[in-house]
């Protein structure tokens, strides 16, 4: 007899709940788990295009790259430049070193995504380069394409990059 005044109970707060006014809504917009979120993230991207920015004189007009994404949290990233660079053979010269590194990226290690504000962070445990530690992006996808725009440093002057990708198949 217990069970059934409990049981009885539960329904009925069920009922009432739902009679709420938005309590379907609120109950349906549970935030996504980060697992949830990657879905759309992993495989293998294709660098289409890079619009905006300061840094194409270093690029060229049609540099190539990939950014992996998996499951799990992992990413990497290498983009390198579309512009004559030096050859040799044997070790290079600071001079070709340099020229060599200028404009490459390369990079890896795990990512967030904040569904929210629409980004997705690359906190990165290796990279070509000292800078920064995380890369904070807006991310928009339109079919099999996501775009990333780095988030400006507060105050900043530089107009945005925005960095088309294509899932490779």
């Amino acid at each position: 007899m217990r069970i059934r005044v409990v049981a009885a109970a539960a329904a009925g707060l069920v009922v009432a709940a739902a009679a709420i006014p938005g309590f379907s809504r609120l109950t349906a917009q549970q935030p996504k788990s980060q697992a949830e979120l990657r879905k759309s993230f992993v495989g293998t991207w294709r660098l289409v295009s890079i619009d905006g920015g300061s840094t194409q004189t270093v690029r060229g007009q049609k540099p190539t790259g990939v950014i992996y994404y998996d499951a799990n949290g992992y990413m990497a990233a290498q983009i390198q430049p579309d512009r004559p660079r030096p050859k040799w053979t044997g070790t290079p010269s600071p001079e070709q070193a340099l020229e060599a590194f200028r404009g490459y990226t390369a990079y890896f290690g795990t990512y967030t995504i904040d569904e929210t504000a629409g980004t997705v962070t690359h906190h990165r445990q290796g990279s070509l380069d000292g800078g920064a530690v995380d890369f904070v992006r807006k991310f928009e996808f339109a079919g099999d394409r996501i775009v990333l725009t780095p988030v400006a440093a507060p105050g900043s002057t530089n107009p945005p990059t925005h960095l088309a990708w294509e899932r490779m198949k």
